[in-house]
């Protein structure tokens, strides 16, 4: 225990020695708190517009207005014909194209119905694809505001309606936030748990320290242990300037219990520090320490469905999901954040990520080569 006590001793000097390591440890996860989920958003505004109105009818106007004030469309260029508007899309000044067809306004009133027609610049498929869901979003609006027009009017008789009530939740108001900022906590947890520990090592194999601690009496476990706890307690210090900083900035208060989340990341962060040292172990430098955790974080990032919902990955992405350690977090955080999900709802992943920790820092003390 007394060497143990030296260890650690000497693993936070040096940590609070390094000035640029404090900086990449507290002052970075911060400011990507803080930035990206302004940044990372799903919302798109701002769509470009461009508009060909055959009709010039009063229906025809109000329709374009339903675009312009929809607050996701600005309206950039007005056309006189659709190639004139594809041409706006292929110098990427427009991004969707609307044409309203000559007697647009006729054909609604005497036929009942009429065509309009959509083209999106599909090179974002993610734009183009939001851009078309709003359009056709507010043509239903408009549709509905016109058919209650003629109700009212009595141009046809009154029709029975189905009145559609929802409710969301967990997320009432849709607040991106609530949905992003728990994700981001997850990833900034893993980036210092992981990028930390995979270079510790390393760096006394550099140094030439390494040598000294192998034909010492330091036993393998604690020298492990002794690069294990101190990102274990930074990593949840991170976490808690995580939290203060959702709440004081984003509002974010836990739905959950704290114990739960605390006990929850303690757990991964042993897992996750034990693949980083199993990492460092295997690697003679930091260059290729760094390529490896540069290599892995990338993976577990796209496939941890901070972005990309799990759902709609093809099968073989989500299979590999399930070995995917941040999936775990990312899923928990957002169930404790938004759902208030206790210990037991949270069993499955508890025990996988359990799994992790024993099965990666097994590995590392076994793989430490320590000639006494």
């Amino acid at each position: 225990m007394r060497t143990l006590k030296f260890l650690l001793r000497k693993e936070f000097l040096q940590i609070f020695r390094n000035k640029l390591i404090l900086r990449m440890i507290f002052v970075l996860p911060i400011v990507q708190l803080i930035i990206l989920p302004f940044a990372a958003t799903y919302e798109i505004k701002n769509i470009s517009l461009s508009v060909i109105d055959n009709d010039h009818s009063d229906y025809s106007r109000e329709l374009i207005n339903k675009f312009t004030a929809s607050g996701y469309f600005q309206l950039v260029d007005y056309s006189q014909s659709y190639s004139d508007a594809l041409s706006q899309v292929e110098k990427d000044r427009a991004d969707i194209i609307i044409e309203i067809p000559k007697g647009f306004e006729k054909d609604l009133i005497r036929d009942n119905e009429t065509v309009v027609l959509i083209a999106a610049n599909a090179i974002s498929g993610q734009t183009a694809g939001l851009a078309v869901a709003y359009s056709n979003s507010i043509l239903k609006d408009f549709n509905s505001e016109v058919r209650t027009q003629w109700i009212q009017q009595q141009r046809f008789p009154s029709m029975q309606n189905i009145e559609i009530t929802y409710s969301n939740w967990f997320n009432p108001n849709m607040d991106y936030d609530l949905f992003i900022v728990p994700g981001i906590l997850a990833l900034l947890v893993t980036l210092v748990g992981f990028l930390m520990s995979s270079l510790n090592i390393v760096k006394e194999k550099e140094s030439g320290t390494i040598e000294q601690l192998n034909v010492s009496p330091i036993k393998k476990y604690e020298f492990i242990l002794s690069k294990l706890i101190p990102f274990w307690i930074i990593g949840l210090v991170v976490l808690s300037i995580g939290f203060i900083i959702s709440f004081v900035l984003y509002g974010i208060f836990p739905a959950g219990s704290f114990l739960v989340g605390y006990l929850f990341a303690g757990i991964y962060l042993i897992a996750l520090l034990g693949f980083g040292l199993l990492t460092s172990v295997y690697a003679d430098t930091q260059q290729q320490a760094m390529f490896i955790s540069y290599f892995f974080m990338l993976i577990f990032i796209l496939l941890g469905g901070l972005f990309s919902p799990i759902e709609n990955m093809p099968d073989w992405a989500q299979y590999l999901t399930y070995i995917n350690p941040v999936r775990y977090l990312i899923e928990a955080m957002r169930m404790l954040v938004l759902k208030g999900s206790s210990f037991w709802d949270l069993r499955f992943h508890f025990l996988i990520v359990t799994g992790f920790a024993i099965v990666f820092n097994g590995l590392a003390i076994w793989k430490y080569k320590k000639t006494v």
